[in-house]
């Protein structure tokens, strides 16, 4: 924390927020027990919809494996979230959090850096982390900044091959999907959620500076 410019604090909060989301598990979901031989589980649609996750929309060159991540960073294009920088608020904790990071010239970032704000090298602006795919109904609105309220959105916008800034991943190409191809892809990235994860809200300790 110290070699970053952190706050014990800061860092103490990261950790308590890690811990709690490795409680939270994915289970039950139609796509696991379709591979395990429930053919019923998913739907014809949500079956074509994976057909084309692996093939022709390619997803599956970035959201394979069983988290559907590569756990590596891309650059998507993803336009800025423009009310993060019109509220002064949100802007200067924006600044704040990489000012902690030790990314240098906060002061006039006008859009994130995503990992450079941690390795300092040019070539990592706006790269992030591809987000496993598992309960992905229920963690919308989508792309690291919330710019794209549904799943439809994300759909579409990968099928344009991505927004429109310059940088972007080599993997993104415009895919050309009909309608219902792309209604199907939804259906499938449905079938990615299982069973409602239910938390118990804990007695927390009074707060200590």
């Amino acid at each position: 924390q110290k070699a970053f410019g952190a706050e014990p604090s800061f860092g103490r909060t990261i950790n308590a927020v890690a811990s709690f989301v490795r409680t939270l598990t994915s289970r039950n979901a139609p796509i696991d027990r379709f591979l395990k031989g429930e053919e019923g589980a998913m739907s014809a649609n949500a079956r074509l919809g994976f057909e084309l996750f692996q093939g022709k929309a390619g997803c599956v060159q970035c959201h394979g494996g069983p988290l559907f991540s590569d756990e590596k960073f891309h650059a998507l294009g993803v336009p800025d979230n423009v009310e993060v920088f019109a509220n002064p608020f949100r802007h200067f904790a924006f600044r704040r959090f990489f000012r902690t990071l030790g990314a240098p010239g906060v002061e006039g970032y006008r859009s994130d850096p995503g990992l450079y704000g941690v390795t300092k090298m040019r070539a990592d602006w706006g790269k992030f982390r591809t987000p496993s795919l598992r309960e992905v109904t229920r963690t919308a609105p989508y792309m690291h900044n919330g710019t794209l309220a549904t799943l439809e959105d994300v759909v579409a916008f990968y099928d344009a091959g991505g927004g429109p800034l310059p940088g972007k991943s080599q993997l993104l190409r415009p895919v050309g999907l009909t309608p219902s191809e792309q209604s199907a892809l939804v259906e499938f990235l449905k079938s990615l959620s299982g069973d409602p994860v239910v938390i118990e809200r804990p007695e927390l300790p009074d707060y200590q500076p």
